[in-house]
């Protein structure tokens, strides 16, 4: 029913319409523009117009729109003093220019000035009243409702959103946006905004910068607050990666907007209160850190590192609110400082502002001496009344501050810029071609190709992308008397030159938070010191890390090592595991006590066997001696001197030649020692067998087939020997693998077949030769030496077959000390069981020395 109701309401506007469409057409045709026209602030006629789009006023009047009815042109407030300030130095300029003879002579230039109050929308509004005019054109009916651009040039405007608005806008018009503050790096892009220029350089190189400027300090784990525009957004997104790339962790990045409600500024600040990181990197444009300024001072959130753009690191109008002093010792980068002749004279001096526009500069006035200039209403009315006569000297405003030089000299030299392509688009030289038809695209493609330097010596020019050359200071925040800020310069940034000298910073001069001189430290986790390597936290950023130990063998020579190298095998790690040491050789030496003891072993034991030898040779004639073929005991006895010394060899540090004599001085000289013992033992079985009648043993087992039989035994274990060598002989070996931080110099067997062969004939040969006195154990003797044999054989293999699996087991020298101890064993059984019992006899009992008694008759004792 409501619906049906609604229909002629519908019906009766659409006729309306037609009816104006239609009353349209039967009037001349007029070319209009749509919309309220807006008009400029501060204008001025000339033969060439510039535009100029500021934010004299830094914000609006929130409105709630209903879209029942047209909606309201934006309402502005809170006059803006910088923008002030880039007109007149837009102003100034165009003054010089006017007045110069050497630059445009004979033409004038002029201008129309715009406010868009930091509104992406009104910028846009603007930029269509600078390129079209506000003028109602009457023209024929057949003729196209066009016409040249109204503006040549558009200095301006001053954020990179609005910026972005007037250069998107104007962009497919070729009209030439040159902006002075407007820093995104999104605006090199050609091919959105083919006529966007600036004297500013591109904060591509200025969020790298600041990512350069924290990774100096070693600090690796920040906070990060941005505005939430195209210049924040941009900036602090080249930032964060150019951070990721240098190490640097972000604990939080938040975004804000001056417009933003009250909640989230305490989030914000929430945030700053629990963070860890005691760094703050900003991206902010100004009037949105005023607002937040405010609120920090109330919470004191002070004790933070602070890291400024360029929007607010240099601006005195900060440093005055910064009452409780929160940002005291921050740091950041600037425009360099620059000094433009007469533009500082200009600035202070109203009479340009009160001649172009009396409602601008009553607003102005009456906010910079906070007077009215109308009848005060009533007694309790605190305010005075303007008289338009007050002295500007006395006045302590932002208006009156000149830090901003350089600024103004970004203004100054984008109208020079223009002022050069016309001049040489004119042909000027001592006057100027009028009948030159300009057009925007011809004005850009010449501002493109300009080359000149200002009257201080500035040079001006743009790349491809319309950028000029970056460089920076860098600023620091120093506290005076009277809790005055001073911006000291304490370095400076040049991306021009090689990495290693782009950063060039004066540390002793820097003051940090809280006037302090240390460096602040603001990492998520401590260096891991040498001898340590990171290993990452699960589930948190790259920057928080544990140190972990090296491992054993491993290190790690730098700091915050992300890996520990392995040493190489002939080194090992310290005890700080930060270097490689060259590991410890060990070998069974003579100084080692282990190889001390064994070596007077075996000289005593060499020693105690040539003591028998001049025993038996004094009594070489005495029966005992004689008995059983004494040139056999004396070759035993000569080779056990030599099983003795042949344990020498083992001891020290191995060679090629020493490796090859241990093994086969001992395999030979344990074999010529029991071929002897295989040689009395037979002496002794077949000497009893002999004495039956009718044998003839004892012709086929006399001296010479006893010599002959220790021989032949002998030359088979030198064959095996040579056989050895021959094919694969022992050889030194390093062992890394026994003991990890040692290296154990032993010797390699070669050819293990060799080893177990002459090892195996020595057994073989010890069998025979224990069998053989076994058998020969109950011969009828007083002094039968086939038991004193096999005592000796019994020692022997046991000393041997124990060998084999202490051999195996043994780690490093301790093996060779095992073989070395195998070999005296085995020696001193052999000298102990055979010869002592017969020196006993010799010099103890020397009755028993007979060859009666050595006939005697006894019972055969059992074993």
């Amino acid at each position: 029913m409501a619906s049906t109701q609604r229909w002629p309401e519908k019906g009766w506007a659409f006729l309306q319409l037609l009816l104006v469409a239609s009353a349209s057409s039967a009037e001349e045709p007029v070319c209009r523009r749509r919309g309220d026209p807006e008009k400029p602030l501060l204008s001025k006629n000339g033969d060439i117009i510039l535009g100029g789009v500021f934010s004299f006023h830094a914000s609006w009047k929130d409105r709630k729109d209903t879209y029942m009815i047209k909606p309201l042109a934006l309402q502005c407030i809170s006059l803006n003093f910088r923008d002030l300030q880039f007109a007149q130095a837009m102003l100034f300029a165009i003054e010089e220019i006017n007045n110069s003879t050497d630059l445009l002579p004979v033409v004038t230039l002029g201008y129309k000035i715009y406010d868009d109050c930091g509104s992406d929308a009104r910028s846009a509004g603007v930029t269509l009243a600078l390129a079209n005019g506000n003028e109602i054109v009457s023209v024929p009916s057949k003729t196209p409702c066009t016409r040249p651009a109204h503006v040549q040039a558009i200095i301006g405007a001053t954020s990179s959103s609005t910026t972005r608005a007037v250069s998107t806008v104007i962009g497919p018009f070729f009209i030439p946006v040159i902006s002075y503050f407007a820093t995104c790096a999104c605006l090199s892009d050609k091919t959105k905004y083919p006529s966007f220029l600036r004297t500013i350089p591109s904060d591509y190189y200025q969020s790298r910068a600041l990512a350069h400027l924290v990774k100096y300090f070693g600090w690796t784990w920040v906070g990060a607050i941005r505005t939430n525009s195209d210049y924040g957004n941009n900036g602090m997104a080249t930032f964060t990666e150019t951070a990721q790339q240098l190490g640097i962790c972000l604990e939080y990045s938040v975004s804000f907007f001056r417009t933003d409600p009250s909640a989230k500024i305490q989030r914000i600040i929430d945030i700053i209160k629990a963070s860890t990181s005691k760094v703050i990197v900003t991206f902010l444009a100004r009037a949105d850190f005023h607002v937040l300024l405010r609120e920090f001072s109330y919470h004191n959130l002070s004790g933070y590192q602070w890291i400024g753009s360029e929007t607010w690191i240099f601006d005195s109008r900060t440093a005055e609110m910064d009452t409780h002093h929160i940002l005291d010792g921050a740091i950041g980068l600037s425009i360099p400082k620059a000094h433009v002749t007469g533009l500082r004279e200009f600035v202070l001096n109203e009479k340009p502002l009160n001649s172009s526009n009396n409602e601008l500069f009553t607003e102005f006035w009456e906010t910079l001496f906070s007077c009215k200039f109308k009848e005060l209403k009533s007694s309790s009315d605190i305010q005075r009344e303007c008289t338009g006569h007050e002295d500007m000297t006395g006045v302590q405003n932002s208006f009156i501050d000149m830090s901003l030089m350089p600024l103004f000299n970004n203004v100054y030299k984008g109208v020079y810029a223009v002022a050069h392509a016309l001049h040489n688009i004119l042909s000027c030289n001592k006057t100027c071609n009028k009948n030159v038809q300009l057009d925007p695209f011809t004005v850009l493609q010449h501002i493109r190709k300009i080359h000149f330097t200002t009257k201080e010596g500035d040079e001006v020019h743009f790349d491809e992308n319309g950028d000029p050359a970056a460089k920076y200071d860098i600023i620091n925040w120093q506290s005076r008397e009277n809790s005055v800020v001073e911006f000291v310069t304490v370095g400076l940034y040049n991306p021009s030159l090689v990495q290693e000298k782009q950063l060039n910073l004066q540390n002793k001069y820097l003051i940090w938070a809280r006037n302090s001189k240390q460096v602040p430290v603001s990492v998520c986790s401590e260096k891991c010191p040498p001898g340590t390597r990171k290993v990452l936290q699960k589930g948190r950023p790259v920057c928080c890390y544990d140190c972990i130990r090296c491992a054993e063998g491993e290190i790690s020579n730098v700091t915050d090592s992300i890996t520990c190298v392995r040493c190489l095998p002939e080194f090992w790690s310290n005890e700080r595991r930060d270097a490689c040491i060259k590991k410890e050789v060990v070998f069974l030496s003579y100084e080692d006590i282990m190889g001390a003891l064994l070596t007077a072993a075996s000289l005593f034991g060499a020693c105690m066997t040539i003591g028998v030898i001049l025993i038996f040779f004094k009594y070489r004639k005495t029966p005992i001696v004689r008995a059983n073929n004494s040139e056999l005991s004396f070759l035993l006895l000569f080779s056990l001197i030599l099983c003795f010394l042949c344990s020498l060899t083992f001891i020290g540090q191995p060679s090629d030649w020493s490796c090859m004599f241990r093994h086969v001085a001992f395999g030979i000289t344990f074999v010529l020692c029991i071929s002897c013992l295989l040689g009395k033992t037979m002496v002794v079985l077949m000497a009893f067998r002999a004495t039956r009648p009718g044998s003839n043993v004892k012709k086929w087992f006399g001296q010479t087939q006893q010599r002959l039989c220790v021989t032949a035994f002998t030359l088979i274990q030198v064959n095996i020997c040579i056989i050895w060598l021959k094919t694969s002989p022992p050889f030194p070996f390093k062992n890394f693998k026994e003991i990890k931080d040692k290296i154990t110099l032993e010797c390699a067997l070669g050819s293990v077949v060799g080893f177990w062969a002459v090892l195996g004939y020595i057994g073989l040969l010890a069998i025979l030769c224990f069998i053989f006195a076994f058998l020969a154990r109950k011969l009828p003797d007083n002094f039968n030496e086939a038991k004193f044999i096999t005592f000796s054989m019994l020692i022997f293999c046991a000393v041997w077959i124990t060998f084999v699996p202490s051999y195996v087991s043994s780690p490093g020298k301790f093996s060779v000390a095992v073989e070395i101890f195998a070999i005296l064993a085995s020696s001193f059984g052999l000298l102990i069981c055979i010869f002592i019992p017969k020196c006993y006899i010799i010099l103890m009992k020397p009755e028993k020395n007979t060859k009666k008694y050595m006939m005697g008759k006894k019972a055969p004792n059992s074993l």
